[in-house]
């Protein structure tokens, strides 16, 4: 193989060069196509039931995507110094592509200020509104501030902050294109989708990713023009711009943002770091190259192939920075080395041999590494599995790259100058082997401590986080999510959809009302009560005046579902008993101290108990579902109320910013409570909503990630012994990476940093990391042990030589990866920490603890000064 490589690669330099340049420049052609995805898909769980359950309520609901501007004047809130701007604000967002309705207390009926009847209300008559003349507005406050709809939800309790509800519009298109892709795959799962169906699914999925494509844009281009406008408007009043896709595209400005500024940042340091250590421009030069061209090469690829980044695949670049550099500087070191031994033999031969003996370890360590993140790909989360297979493609691009470029630029950029690494000075490395042979029971008894402090952090390692930690206390995201849970009702969405009981049988206290009947109307016994049924309206005349007053006329001849007459479905919720249930289960669920605005029918049942002023009967219920006029069903009937399914949907703004939420905790409790204790079956609740699903994800990641690092150990352990054939040797060259891996996770454990999406990927990073350290170190130990058989004099010369090339590696990831801190990002600098302790944590490793357990169990057979 090396001749052949020879043949066709260094005896060629230049046109090996020209080949690879070529390459290059042609996939850079392809960067502008690059696309950094934020959608909510792009971070759920893939397969998840709960997701095809969000779908269908988002389908059945009509719920459309939201952004909120809160408005907080220093005048008084329903003044005309306040509502005069606002009103101004709002029309001019109308006005945006994308936008369906923008609703302020401008918008809103209102019910109370001056009180309405139910007549008014069915009647089809424009309810009061701020608009009208003469409208009491301190007495408005007071509704806005009260009512069970509008308070802590449109208005502040406190009277001193309003929100601005921007509605965008439902790409009707984009469900279409996912209920058909959806479709097609669950056929492609269950084996039976034939090969017309294959064509449209490949298709559809191009179809998908292209609109999606344009969904982003469309939606980051709106953000931009919403906060365009609002911003002309801060000398009214102090405003914050919220909601999913507000927050979708900071992430992507956040993460564009590092990734240029510090992604330059980090590779300038790097280069001042090489230029420090080597002293020689070809020394910087040349790793800037290879590491270049690899990092073209790949996102030119995924140009290519629309393969799209997210918040958390872009972290590829940074490691796939640290591999190629690594890989770069150990073939300098070892270049550097065998230009010491003989300084004035062969240019050719000397970068043949460096070839020659660092290929083997390389490709190894490369092989290790990619199976390190390979077992990513099992997580179900698509970017998860995406910064898997990006990293497992980036590394073999790597290697291929760094063996053609580097050996070939040794080749032709000549140094008449150059001067061999090993001066009078001892490296740094030296000090290391020194601890390790002086001080080798206080290297194991520390380590064994360590496993210790590992083993309990890891037990304390928890998948729970908030998400209003990503982001930076003086960012508009926090800020705004902060206000929006402590006055404004909560943040993370959560819908619980229950079934009616029965809905084949007669509808409790409406029996009467079928057509086989000529009864009175009777209402219903409530869930517990003791079955006897009371016969409320016996002595009623539904026809009289009084009604009729309260009603309207509408009623007068309508019996329900009589022959000849319109039919009509009365609902189990629209009942006594149904709106008795719903109101226990909306009352337990407001109660709860990590939940804040709680919206359902409950909310229209309330309304129409203080319009009424007394309790109301199943009868009346029923008429309110038939009576209410088109368009105060579509504001508090539709989002909440399905006839067709006999659901009612409970959305619930749970508060992110709260200390005692712990999603899985709550939600399995919440679950727990309503059959246990408020009387439902199991098969009537379903929870959905992005906490639920986002509490799938991190729920997924201990169950995928963590059990299967022992899975990934066990693979590492066969190429171990297939590197190294011996079963001693591999096992310890194992332990530093068991430790680095669980110091890694074990810190997380101790200081409450905690796993998630994207703090998921350092497991993979660390053993990437580790694993080649211990390679490359094990590689060469093996090589210099038989010139003396002397396990000391071989550890001190490993230090001195292949050290240098890990403690170099190891500098310069470090303090270039330091930079990352500075972001406003958060993620960005748990990554950046992060990876700091995992290249510390592996360097250590492999330069104390392995040296000294391969001299404890003389690992290569006995010493001859043994």
């Amino acid at each position: 193989m090396t001749s052949i490589y020879d043949r066709l690669v260094l005896r060629r330099p230049w046109m090996t060069l020209a080949l690879v340049t070529l390459l290059v420049a042609g996939m850079a052609t392809q960067l502008h196509k690059i696309t950094l995805d934020a959608s909510a898909d792009a971070l759920l769980l893939q397969g998840d039931p709960s997701l095809e359950l969000f779908r269908e309520v988002g389908r059945e609901y009509r719920t459309e995507e939201f952004v909120l501007v809160t408005w907080s004047p220093d005048v008084e809130l329903l003044s005309s110094a306040s509502l005069d701007p606002l009103r101004t604000m709002a029309d001019e967002l109308r006005e945006l592509e994308g936008v369906s309705s923008v609703v302020t207390v401008w918008d809103v009926p209102l019910l109370e200020s001056p009180p309405v009847s139910l007549r008014d209300i069915t009647s089809g008559d424009p309810l009061p509104s701020l608009e009208d003349e003469g409208i009491d507005r301190s007495q408005a406050l007071t509704e806005f501030t009260t009512s069970p709809i509008y308070a802590n939800l449109l208005v502040s309790e406190d009277g001193e902050l309003t929100a601005v509800q921007i509605n965008l519009e439902r790409d009707d298109y984009y469900d279409e294109l996912l209920q058909k892709r959806d479709a097609l795959r669950n056929l492609d799962k269950a084996g039976t989708l034939s090969a017309a169906q294959a064509v449209e699914l490949q298709t559809t999925e191009q179809l998908y990713k292209a609109h999606t494509s344009v969904v982003l844009e469309r939606q980051s281009q709106l953000v931009v023009n919403v906060r365009e406008i609002v911003s002309r408007y801060g000398d009214y009043a102090q405003l914050f711009v919220g909601g999913v896709p507000m927050i979708a595209a900071d992430m992507v400005t956040f993460v564009e943002s590092d990734l240029t500024n510090f992604g330059g940042a980090i590779l300038g340091i790097m280069l001042l770091i090489l230029a420090v250590v080597f002293r020689r421009l070809r020394w910087v030069v040349i790793p800037l190259v290879a590491c270049g061209y690899t990092l073209v090469v790949m996102l030119g690829l995924l140009g290519l192939l629309d393969w799209r980044m997210t918040v958390i695949s872009s972290n590829f670049v940074a490691v796939l920075l640290i591999i190629c550099l690594a890989l770069s500087i150990h073939l300098i070191v070892r270049y550097r080395e065998l230009h010491a031994l003989d300084p004035d033999g062969s240019l050719h031969e000397r970068v043949l041999n460096t070839v020659r003996l660092m290929v083997v370890p390389c490709f190894y360590s490369c092989l290790t590494t990619a199976v390190a993140f390979v077992s990513l790909v099992v997580s179900g989360i698509q970017p998860v599995i995406d910064f898997g297979w990006m990293m497992t493609t980036g590394i073999v691009i790597a290697l291929l790259i760094t063996f053609l470029v580097v050996p070939c630029l040794m080749v032709v950029w000549r140094d008449t100058q150059e001067t061999a690494h090993a001066d009078d000075t001892p490296p740094l490395t030296r000090y290391f082997a020194v601890l390790a042979d002086r001080f080798g029971g206080t290297i194991l008894f520390v380590s064994l401590l360590l496993f210790a402090l590992t083993v309990y952090g890891v037990s304390r390692l928890e998948v729970e986080n908030r998400f209003i930690d990503y982001f930076h206390e003086t960012t508009e995201i926090y800020r705004g999510m902060e206000l929006l849970d402590a006055r404004l009702g909560g943040t993370i969405p959560l819908d619980i959809v229950i079934t009616a009981p029965d809905m084949t049988a007669p509808l409790p206290g409406l029996e009467n009302l079928s057509p086989a009947s000529d009864a009175s109307p009777v209402v219903g016994d409530p869930p517990g009560g003791d079955g006897v049924i009371e016969d409320e309206f016996a002595d009623e005349d539904f026809g009289d005046d009084e009604f009729a007053d309260e009603w309207g006329d509408d009623f007068g001849d309508d019996d329900f579902g009589v022959p000849g007459q319109e039919s009509f479905k009365p609902s189990y919720w629209f009942s006594v008993p149904g709106m008795r249930q719903l109101d226990l289960v909306h009352n337990h669920i407001d109660a709860l101290e990590e939940t804040g605005k709680v919206l359902s029918l409950s909310t229209v049942y309330a309304v129409v108990k203080d319009l009424m002023g007394q309790d109301i009967s199943s009868v009346e219920l029923a008429l309110v579902q038939k009576s209410l006029t088109d368009d105060i069903k579509e504001m508090m009937v539709d989002p909440y109320f399905s006839l067709d399914k006999e659901q009612v949907r409970i959305n619930v703004r749970v508060k992110e910013t709260s200390e005692t939420l712990r999603r899985n905790d709550f939600l399995v409790a919440l679950k727990r409570d309503l059959v246990e204790e408020l009387g439902l079956e199991e098969s009537q609740v379903q929870l959905t909503g992005m906490l639920v699903l986002y509490n799938n994800v991190l729920q997924s990641l201990f169950r995928s990630q963590i059990l299967t690092l022992g899975t990934v150990f066990a693979v590492i352990l066969v190429m171990f012994l297939v590197l190294f054939r011996s079963l001693k040797l591999s096992l310890i060259a194992l332990v530093p990476n068991l430790l680095a891996a669980g110091m890694v996770l074990g810190v997380m454990g101790l200081t409450g940093t905690p796993l998630d999406i994207m703090t998921i990927t350092i497991a993979a990073i660390v053993l990437g990391i580790g694993v080649d350290n211990c390679i490359h170190y094990v590689h060469r130990f093996r090589r210099e042990f038989p010139r003396d058989r002397d396990y000391v004099a071989t550890m001190y010369r490993c230090h001195e030589s292949i050290g240098r090339a890990l403690y170099y590696t190891t500098v310069t990831v470090v303090v270039g990866f330091s930079m990352l801190t500075l972001s406003n990002f958060n993620p960005s600098i748990y990554f950046g920490l992060l990876t700091v302790l995992a290249m510390l944590t592996a360097v250590i490793g492999a330069l104390l603890l392995l040296p000294r357990l391969i001299i404890l169990f003389r690992a290569l057979g006995p010493a001859d000064n043994a």
